[in-house]
């Protein structure tokens, strides 16, 4: 199906765009009164994942909404350990819980390489629906969380500030680590293909907590594998976001991806020359800069477009959008970089 805006997959690949496109990571819901409508409707956040259609009409509401130029398939990066056989419970205001965790050899025995089709059917489902609601209007972002990230979760049971017993296994057993870390990368690598394959137009890999790392490794336990991700996806346009990592960009510039995601505390112009001229660039505006007046959000923004510049950028936040946040004045942060990028191409 023919794109009516593909804005952000010519900034990902490069091409000129008449101007910089922007949507916000976690749009789908959080902040929107018609997410949590339906959400309210349920017996919580897994049902709805789990739900293709009304995973699909929450995935659509920023679009219409909010006026971003892609949306992003209603998920969570916790599909994938429980398509491998861990699965998790979502604990309200206490974020996710896992009832077993892996600790040692023996437990790799109770977990296998995920199959997308019969146990991620669901999120494929979402996908085709989606795109058939969408019928063209913006593209499709696909997900999945980096191999560690995912590993922590597996490892820990739930979210830590120092994820210390995942970061135990890497010193006191890494051969366990990265068999488990490969098996995570093998579900990934054929969740996302199926992604595509049903019609994702542009996915991102998200590694949450690489910022817990030491850069030694980084390198040996994160990089390696979303280094496998990127060289297998081939289709469509790979994002790849590592939150606090700020000693891996030059690394990051050397994956066979279009786009590399920076969280807030990264300089844009020191950035922009440790990655090089050759890979997009997506981000960074501070979330918390949405608390502020729309005059304020509006300087804010321009003053992120001007550091970011014309080319090979997507606007987007430094993170995820917090959920209370006024949906107001993520549209201000939208309409600026709308307005804004366009002047600045015209000026």
């Amino acid at each position: 199906m023919e794109l009516t805006n593909d804005l952000i997959l010519r900034a990902a690949r490069g091409e000129k765009t008449e101007r910089t496109p922007v949507w916000l990571m976690r749009q789908a819901g959080r902040i929107l009164p018609e997410y949590r409508a339906v959400r309210n409707s349920l017996s919580g956040f897994i049902e709805l994942v789990k739900n293709p259609d009304l995973a699909a009409e929450v995935t659509i509401q920023p679009v219409d909404i909010l006026g971003v130029d892609a949306a992003i398939i209603f998920s969570d990066i916790l599909v994938i350990p429980e398509a491998m056989g861990l699965p998790y419970e979502m604990i309200e205001k206490k974020g996710p819980w896992f009832p077993n965790t892996i600790k040692s050899e023996a437990d790799l025995k109770n977990i296998r390489i995920a199959d997308s089709s019969s146990d991620l059917g669901y999120v494929i489902d979402a996908i085709k629906v989606t795109k058939r609601e969408l019928a063209g209007r913006v593209p499709l972002i696909g997900f999945a969380g980096a191999p560690w990230t995912i590993f922590c979760y597996m490892v820990e049971g739930h979210g830590s500030k120092t994820f210390s017993n995942a970061r135990k296994m890497l010193y006191t057993q890494p051969a366990l680590a990265e068999k488990l870390m490969q098996m995570i990368t093998d579900s990934t690598i054929t969740y996302l293909k199926a992604q595509i394959e049903a019609g994702a137009n542009i996915v991102q890999v998200f590694d949450s907590w690489a910022g817990i790392l030491s850069a030694d490794q980084y390198e040996q336990f994160s990089m390696k594998y979303i280094r496998q991700i990127c060289s297998a996806i081939t289709d469509v346009p790979v994002t790849a976001f590592a939150k606090g990592a700020y000693f891996a960009r030059k690394s990051m510039a050397t994956l066979d991806c279009e786009t590399i995601g920076l969280d807030w505390n990264m300089d844009i112009k020191e950035s922009r020359e440790l990655v090089g001229p050759n890979k997009t660039l997506q981000g960074n505006l501070d979330p918390c800069a949405l608390y502020g007046s729309n005059a304020e959000v509006e300087a804010a923004t321009k003053k992120m477009l001007d550091a970011f510049g014309p080319d090979r950028h997507i606007a987007n936040l430094g993170h995820g959008v917090y959920p209370d946040i006024d949906p107001e004045k993520v549209k201000v942060f939208v309409n600026t970089v709308k307005e804004y990028s366009t002047t600045l191409r015209n000026s």
